[in-house]
């Protein structure tokens, strides 16, 4: 056997936060098809957040950043992936390849962004709790400021939409008719 190891063949010592990591994990994975029930979660964990720093009146800073954090996490959910169009600057010549078909990859994808913003909510909840992050600061300010650079931002996503030409939205697969399929034919 050796020194330092008690199981002996040479293995890494067990984590003892496995077991709990694997169970949150797998919560994750079950919760992964059910968008609307993850988003009304998150609706309410982030108006409990809000009560929170209504009720304190401060941690306007906290705030802030968990806004910005946020608008750059709906910006890389908005923003498809392509590389081709990360080139703005270059010109390029006409090419067959840009009118083909190409289907919305996002740069971040919808869980992701999900799954980070509850994080980051979770964050600025627990920092409410430490005085050290109640800065004074008139509040107002803030929220113009962010409001400014949320319409900016906004306005150069569009910019960059209609440019390129696609919408980071779908509805699902269009659906024609009133019957369930089979291209007209009735089955009789």
């Amino acid at each position: 056997m050796m020194p330092g190891n008690a199981q002996g063949n040479g293995a890494q010592p067990r984590n003892p936060l496995e077991p709990f990591q694997r169970q949150f994990q797998a919560l994750l994975d079950k919760s992964t098809p059910h968008i609307p029930e993850r988003w009304f979660a998150w609706t309410t964990i982030f108006f409990i957040y809000l009560l929170r720093v209504y009720f304190l009146e401060g941690f306007y800073i906290v705030t802030y950043a968990l806004g910005i954090y946020n608008l750059n996490l709906l910006l890389g959910f908005l923003t498809p992936l392509h590389v081709e169009l990360q080139q703005d600057d270059e010109p390029t010549l006409p090419s067959k390849s840009d009118e083909e078909f190409r289907p919305f990859v996002r740069r971040l994808p919808e869980f992701k962004f999900w799954y980070a913003s509850i994080r980051s909510i979770t964050v600025g909840f627990i920092a409410t709790f430490f005085s050290a992050f109640d800065v004074p600061v008139f509040w107002p300010i803030l929220l113009l400021y962010w409001f400014i650079l949320f319409s900016v931002t906004m306005k150069r996503q569009i910019q960059h939409m209609i440019k390129y030409r696609y919408i980071p939205f779908s509805l699902g697969k269009k659906k024609y008719g009133k019957g369930g399929g089979g291209g007209g034919k009735s089955n009789k």
